[in-house]
């Protein structure tokens, strides 16, 4: 019975989700943001993905960068290229087997095998010219954009042409390879940022929603105390005091710092929903019947504002998208040669009008990850909201 009203709210609350065309552009357009970047590799790629030579042998020399990414953010491209194997055998599975202990067990070995792979690469630099070495070979297949995102293969800003569909960047590379890779950066920093600030705005609003007392009048001090500082403004104190440290801005400090500093508005919302919670009568029979307080908290509390942080997550991704645009575009966030949307648009600040293409497209791209993320917390919000039937 307890499992047919379990999936029976979970229809009722597809159904109110599915049914809004607003929702549907936010997962349309969050799908179309995340196939190029988990399959970067295979869309851009200066080396060929298969090379047959003359005498009949055959190569794939992007297989080594793929398990060991020349980057200077291994572990974000690692992660991706990881989801480009893992993510295909997931589907196949799910869809084609019925047994869950035998699933799992698949999916446990798959991944545990994948990452073995990766974890075993070592970068090696290759300065080939595989183009120049596919034209003396049987054959060779290239990535549709066959440019690497670090690699220059064309004229300083220049325009969109035949040759390089989106243009060039300041010093030459491919605009539309660096904003496929420049799509890892933004949703690795949103996702994992927004991640981080749920799980402290949980962790703050339950405790002081749930404890109140003393511990409340404490933590919402707090809180109040570091809501003063407009957000932007304390990310670039932030920034700039760690850059005086000589800390290097890579993207683990660009997370910790948007997540440790967008938790705010999860703890204000966490705490009233854990009193409004607290205090129905399921909640006063459990403190009656000694059920001790962290299985109250985390069996019958956070399941029940799940709906309320699951809206708050998706509202928050975009905004670490955001925070993260304007902190590369200001130089405090992440840093050249990796690709970011902010960084490639601060390349046209001299001439933005001369160089269009610089702020145009990645300028698109963020307006596309925003509004994405922005409509399907709204879909959410919609779903969870039963008054809106």
């Amino acid at each position: 019975m307890g499992m047919e009203v379990k999936n029976s709210f979970r229809y009722a609350l597809w159904r109110r989700f599915a049914s809004g065309a607003v929702a549907w552009c936010g997962v349309t357009g969050i799908i179309l943001l995340f196939i190029p970047a988990v399959f970067a590799p295979f869309i851009a790629n200066g080396r060929p993905l298969l090379m047959i030579s003359h005498d009949g042998q055959w190569s794939m020399p992007f297989l080594r960068s793929f398990f060991a990414p020349e980057s200077s953010e291994v572990m974000v491209e690692k992660l991706f290229n990881f989801l480009a194997l893992y993510l295909p055998v997931l589907l196949f599975w799910v869809l084609l087997c019925r047994k869950k202990v035998l699933k799992f067990a698949v999916l446990l070995i798959s991944a545990v095998v994948i990452a073995a792979g990766f974890f075993a690469g070592k970068p090696v630099m290759d300065k080939k010219d595989y183009r120049e070495i596919a034209a003396g070979e049987k054959f060779a297949l290239f990535a549709p954009i066959p440019y690497g995102p670090d690699e220059i293969a064309g004229m300083p800003y220049e325009a969109p042409g035949r040759e390089h569909i989106l243009g060039c960047d300041d010093i030459g590379r491919d605009l539309a390879s660096r904003l496929i890779y420049g799509s890892r950066v933004s949703l690795a920093v949103g996702l994992l940022a927004a991640l981080l600030a749920m799980v402290i705005g949980i962790a703050v609003g339950m405790s002081a929603g749930y404890f109140r007392g003393k511990l409340d009048l404490f933590l919402m001090r707090l809180v109040e105390v570091m809501q003063c500082f407009p957000t932007f403004l304390l990310l670039l104190i932030l920034m700039s005091m760690l850059g005086d440290y000589k800390i290097g801005q890579s993207i683990p400090l660009v997370i910790m710092v948007i997540g440790c500093t967008g938790w705010i508005g999860v703890a204000f919302l966490v705490r009233g929903e854990v009193l409004k919670e607290s205090s129905l009568p399921y909640i006063k029979s459990c403190v009656v019947s000694g059920v001790p307080s962290w299985k109250i908290m985390f069996k019958h509390l956070l399941p029940n504002i799940s709906g309320t942080v699951l809206i708050s997550f998706t509202f928050g991704v975009a905004g670490a998208i955001l925070s993260e645009s304007g902190l590369s575009f200001l130089g405090f966030g992440v840093q050249p040669p990796t690709a970011s949307w902010g960084n490639l648009m601060r390349q046209a600040f001299d001439n933005p009008m001369a160089y269009w293409h610089l702020t145009f497209f990645p300028g698109v791209m963020l307006f596309i990850a925003v509004m994405s993320f922005n409509f399907t917390g709204d879909g959410l919000r919609r779903a969870f909201d039963v008054k809106e039937d």
